[in-house]
């Protein structure tokens, strides 16, 4: 997975291959070329899709996804009959004919499922914070995409990290470092990693490739919208150019006697 996400450079020349130097405050965000960008934007669904399986698989365990409801998976491609599988596997709380609560398998009319029952208990789960939630992250985050695909695949190992670097920003060997994340000590493990997912259609699930999935679903849940806003701007814009062509055409007419 405009909605929110993550906790979150100088951008990696080669992760994990060995120490890195980092900028003392602000760092390079991994700038990513984004289908969905731009005037003319539409979004890659079968990343997305590889993304909403790499989100069930991974994030949704700690991070919610209040603003989107399983329907919403068909206009990702899915059928109805998988988003109605999507959907039975899950089982959600309700309030029964009684009035007594009761657990019931999800419907595609019901928002994704939170991983926690409430606030206090994903904190008591993670350290003491709640995990965010994602559904608007993409757009919540300074640098959009390009932020969370960076802070995604920017994680080091601490037997990577110079002894400048661990003295610098105070790091143990329970912190977790993330170049990209401000402060760069991040309360989140590394989320991904090669072979975290197997995807149904084959596609090699590298880090780099798990990272850019997720990210285009998350673009997709927080501006659902986009592509269909973006062909409506495009006919708004021709419209005013042929009335503007229209316009000028009379007015030569009106006036073509007085000169």
């Amino acid at each position: 997975m405009r909605r929110i996400l993550v906790s979150g450079a100088l951008a990696l020349a080669a992760l994990g291959l060995g120490a890195v130097a980092v900028a003392a405050e602000h760092t390079e965000l991994k700038h990513q070329h984004w289908h969905f960008k731009g005037p003319f934007g539409t979004y890659d669904r079968a990343a997305a899709q590889r993304g909403f399986q790499v989100y069930k698989d991974v994030c949704a365990a700690c991070h919610s996804l209040n603003l989107v409801a399983y329907r919403n998976l068909i206009d990702l491609g899915l059928t109805e009959a998988q988003v109605k599988g999507i959907a039975a596997e899950i089982t959600v709380p309700d309030i029964g004919d009684d009035g007594s609560a009761i657990e019931r398998p999800a419907r595609p009319s019901d928002r994704f499922k939170k991983p926690f029952p409430n606030e206090l208990a994903a904190a008591a789960a993670n350290g003491g914070k709640a995990p965010p939630d994602l559904s608007v992250i993409v757009k919540a985050r300074e640098g959009g995409p390009d932020y969370l695909y960076s802070l995604l695949t920017s994680y080091v190992p601490f037997d990577k990290l110079t002894p400048e670097q661990i003295k610098e920003f105070n790091v143990t060997k329970d912190d977790n470092f993330n170049l990209v994340f401000p402060g760069h000590r991040i309360a989140m493990p590394p989320p991904l990693a090669d072979d975290k997912v197997q995807y149904t259609d084959g596609t090699k699930a590298t880090l780099d490739q798990e990272a850019r999935d997720v990210v285009e679903f998350l673009a997709w849940a927080s501006e659902p919208h986009l592509e269909a806003r973006n062909r409506t701007g495009i006919r708004v814009i021709l419209f005013m150019l042929a009335l503007a062509g229209l316009m000028y055409a009379v007015k030569r007419q009106v006036w073509a006697d007085k000169h």
